[in-house]
């Protein structure tokens, strides 16, 4: 199948909002909730733990879902992680959402647990980490995905790098507004504070 196509519907599949659908289930409109963002941080703030799990899970599948796409239509390594990407940036942009979306590191997350599974597990250990010693879900996102191109550089691919990089500028791009509040000292913690 066709790079290009597949990269289409791998974003059509990253614009699914995940967080959105499950708080509406419960009730609750995410834009006009907690911080207004989709992801299963802002879920886990206004609609409880299994909420966010759920939503975690469904943006983790698909990222991964597009990468495993691209594997079964033997695309080829470096566009096996375009492909990918390109999930990413559905969640980001999302179709359905008029093209906003949400920060991407669930996502970004699935991509990596098909593409490079080494570099995954590190980038989870990395932020479940910083989450737990500091309560801050965007600064975990930023350490891990920070470290992401430097891990990737000694454990896979020269050929992959490009890819973990962009990623990685992805990331930051997103979390520019967290950056802001983290240096001011406003950014909310998980689990309530300032």
């Amino acid at each position: 199948m066709n790079v290009v196509l597949l990269s289409a519907v791998a974003f059509l599949l990253g614009s699914i909002p995940t967080g959105m659908l499950v708080a509406k289930i419960k009730g609750v409109n995410l834009r006009s909730a907690g911080s207004g963002n989709i992801g299963a941080t802002n879920v886990l703030r206004t609609t409880g733990k299994g909420a966010a799990v759920l939503t975690l899970v469904g943006d983790i599948a698909k990222g991964s879902l597009a990468v495993l796409m691209a594997k079964y239509f033997n695309t080829g390594i470096f566009y096996q992680g375009i492909i990918g990407i390109f999930a990413v940036l559905g969640h980001d942009f999302s179709l359905f959402l008029k093209f906003r979306g949400g920060k991407g590191v669930a996502t970004s997350i699935g991509v990596l647990c098909i593409y490079s599974p080494q570099t995954g597990l590190i980038t989870i250990i990395i932020w479940l980490m910083t989450v737990l010693i500091t309560r801050y879900s965007s600064l975990g996102a930023l350490v891990s995905f920070g470290i992401l191109p430097l891990s990737a550089f000694f454990l896979d691919s020269r050929e992959k790098f490009p890819l973990f990089f962009l990623l990685a500028v992805m990331i930051f791009f997103r979390h520019k507004d967290n950056i802001v509040r983290l240096i001011k000292g406003a950014e909310p913690m998980i689990g309530g504070g300032s």
